[in-house]
């Protein structure tokens, strides 16, 4: 493709959203109305092209909160900005930058979470999202944030809850559907996985008659974790929820002189989980530098998007 029609696209839509594009066909939407709780993405699909998250809980209608895939956090200063109708809201303020190229396609967007009463946000989030592909026709979102208290310091506090969720499809889930859980332990089922370490969790099921797809997230091994493990908890339920806990064990804080940053990747793959090519992967993302946010050149230009050298 020339530089003019890139591989990877991202598309701004109508309605507040961006259509995240490869080989002209959509992979991934990124919504951001004000009238919604928080941003989030939705739908993710996998290499048939069949969505692999959804809205909403199955068989729970008090989840309206589980938005496909989405950032929030349970208990920020006593705020709950995870459920819906607290008064707590993420807005995404501005985009920063789109950048297009052969092989990836990167959106920067700054988000302020404000707590309801307050007409200055309580922080900020620097929010960058980039999409690739392989010659599977997998998806691969790597999500990385950095989160800048207003004031001096902000804490985190001790949760389950927080930053970042995936709600799977129907069929996917343990519970409702046919899937599998399974974490980079080889550990399987939720009984066996929820609330302990892990590098990366998957969750891989059929998503139509004979094609079965899945999810694995990653968690960065840089990434900020309280408590004594060096590796993440998991929050993660048969009913097709996953989640990392960088939190579960105690608060974290953030300040401006040491904003925490967070490094995601999430795996829209085919097939049923292979441990060992997985765990190729985490090797890579874990081996990866971070993205960072030039500022613009010229009057008419945008930011851009490139990897610490």
């Amino acid at each position: 493709m020339s530089q003019l029609f890139p591989d990877c696209q991202i598309i701004p839509q109508p309605d507040f959203q961006f259509s995240f594009r490869v080989k002209g066909k959509e992979r991934l939407r990124w919504h951001h109305d004000p009238k919604y709780s928080r941003p989030f993405f939705y739908p993710l699909t996998g290499p048939s092209e069949i969505p692999l998250t959804r809205i909403g809980h199955p068989g729970a209608p008090n989840h309206d909160h589980h938005r496909s895939i989405w950032f929030a956090h349970h208990q920020v200063l006593g705020i709950n900005f995870w459920a819906e109708n607290t008064g707590a809201q993420i807005i995404q303020k501005r985009w920063l930058s789109i950048d297009e190229r052969e092989d990836e396609a990167i959106l920067a967007v700054e988000l302020d979470w404000m707590d309801g009463h307050n007409p200055q946000p309580l922080l900020r989030q620097e929010s960058i999202s980039a999409i690739r592909t392989n010659e599977k026709d997998e998806l691969f979102l790597e999500l990385q944030s950095t989160f800048y208290p207003i004031s001096e310091s902000l804490e985190f506090q001790k949760t389950n809850f927080g930053f970042l969720a995936v709600r799977v499809a129907k069929s996917i889930s343990s519970f409702f559907g046919a899937g599998t859980i399974t974490n980079s332990r080889q550990q399987v089922g939720e009984k066996n996985i929820f609330g302990k370490p892990a590098e990366w969790m998957d969750y891989s099921g059929p998503v139509a008659p004979n094609i079965t797809e899945g999810i694995t997230y990653f968690y960065h091994p840089s990434n900020p974790v309280a408590g004594p493990e060096k590796s993440v908890s998991w929050h993660i339920r048969e009913d097709g929820w996953m989640g990392a806990s960088p939190c579960m064990h105690g608060p974290l804080e953030t300040t401006r002189k040491a904003p925490l940053t967070f490094r995601f990747l999430l795996q829209a793959h085919a097939g049923e989980i292979n441990h060992a090519q997985t765990d190729k992967i985490y090797k890579a993302f874990a081996q990866s530098q971070p993205f960072q946010i030039k500022k613009p050149s010229q009057r008419h230009t945008s930011a851009t998007v490139t990897r610490v050298a």
